[in-house]
């Protein structure tokens, strides 16, 4: 289905110059989208990490796994940049939350146990209240990825009427 949302992110009534989009007079492509979506995710990780570093309760573990979600919401948009907003933060929310569930399986415990890098990404143990706490890390950023793109504005291709 070309021109469909869900593969482009872009409604089927509207077409760009050369997949080019513009937000606030800003050219929006899918490789500037990879090239920020890295550095969201090292946003998060250091608002993650400035969190840990001035709180020691209940704002350290839940903003920590709002963050997690946030991280997860670019990897996804920078697999598929030119995902529309709700597709993208269902993706994340659903992965995350496959993740938090696989925890009662022990799996990643033992995985947790032998790395670090495993203990990061995927957790130790299940907390039914990071079930909720997911989706408050991405809808924020579903909410401005859809303010973003409703900004935009198509360019026609030079020489073509509009």
């Amino acid at each position: 289905m070309a021109g469909s949302p869900l593969r482009t992110g872009i409604p089927a009534d509207q077409h760009t110059a050369g997949g080019v989009a513009t937000i606030a007079g800003m050219s929006i492509t899918a490789r500037t989208v990879r090239l920020l979506m890295p550095v969201a995710a090292l946003l998060f990780l250091g608002l993650a990490l400035l969190v840990r570093v001035v709180d020691d309760g209940a704002l350290r573990q839940h903003s920590g796994t709002a963050l997690y979600a946030s991280m997860v919401w670019a990897g996804v948009l920078f697999l598929w940049p030119r995902m529309a907003p709700v597709p993208a933060g269902t993706i994340a929310v659903v992965f995350c939350w496959v993740v938090e569930c696989a925890q009662l399986t022990g799996v990643p415990a033992e995985l947790a146990a032998r790395s670090l890098v495993a203990r990061l990404a995927l957790g130790v143990r299940f907390d039914p209240v990071d079930l909720a706490w997911y989706p408050a890390g991405v809808v924020p950023l579903v909410v401005l990825h859809h303010l973003m793109r409703a900004r935009s504005r198509v360019v026609p291709a030079a020489g073509s009427r509009a």
